[in-house]
């Protein structure tokens, strides 16, 4: 592989310490076997566009996860093991992605506030079932992101979406651990305050710490 680590996806994901462990040895071996780095494609590319269709819809996640794992493949000899974990290097170069779109993300939050109608808002469940509990509360919940910071965003939707960790969140934003619990909680107060917003939408999982 001399240009692109980029091939069509695979319904599912990988995951797990063996994964983690092989992901690693993989950036290590793409170093001079550049076509190895599929191998990430292969394994994390479906997490990364399930992730990025929320935020942007699914259009914009077929350009944003190409273009995370064509970054991620440029700069993989400067992946750092001790300082992340390839899911949160990869998550980072995506929400830096991401941010390239933040006029967009704001623009189509506030439409769904205003109509209560946007392509996005499908993204926010999987399950045709649960259509109408997410669009009870898109509305408020699309306002309340809306108003968040970028930073806050990030942090909440990483922590919701994504399922990550404190620590995670702080690799993949290349931030603090105390950082990452401030922008939780204040992105949280900021959500209960303004729209009430419980359940599966967000509350994906039990808080750490003091977020509860």
């Amino acid at each position: 592989m001399t240009e692109s680590p980029c091939r069509p996806a695979p319904a599912g994901g990988t995951s797990g310490d063996d994964a983690v462990d092989g992901d690693v040895a993989v950036i290590a071996a793409s170093l001079h076997e550049p076509e190895r780095f599929a191998v990430l494609f292969d394994r994390h590319a479906p997490a990364i566009h399930r992730y990025v269709a929320r935020r942007l819809g699914r259009d914009a996640a077929d350009d944003v996860t190409a273009e995370t794992f064509l970054t991620a493949f440029r700069i993989r000899a400067r992946f750092d093991a001790e300082r992340a974990g390839v899911r949160p290097w990869l998550h980072g170069i995506a929400a830096k992605q991401i941010g390239r779109y933040r006029r967009d993300e704001v623009k189509a939050l506030k439409v769904l506030a205003r109509t209560g109608a946007d392509p996005v808002a499908e993204t926010w469940t999987d399950a045709a079932d649960d259509r109408v509990a997410a669009q009870a509360v898109s509305r408020p919940l699309a306002r309340a992101l809306a108003r968040l910071s970028d930073g806050d965003r990030h942090a909440l939707l990483l922590f919701a979406w994504a399922d990550f960790s404190y620590q995670e969140i702080a690799q993949a934003l290349d931030i603090p651990v105390g950082t990452v619990r401030s922008r939780l909680n204040r992105a949280r107060r900021k959500l209960r305050a303004t729209a009430n917003v419980t359940g599966p939408v967000l509350d994906s999982r039990a808080p750490e710490g003091d977020l509860a």
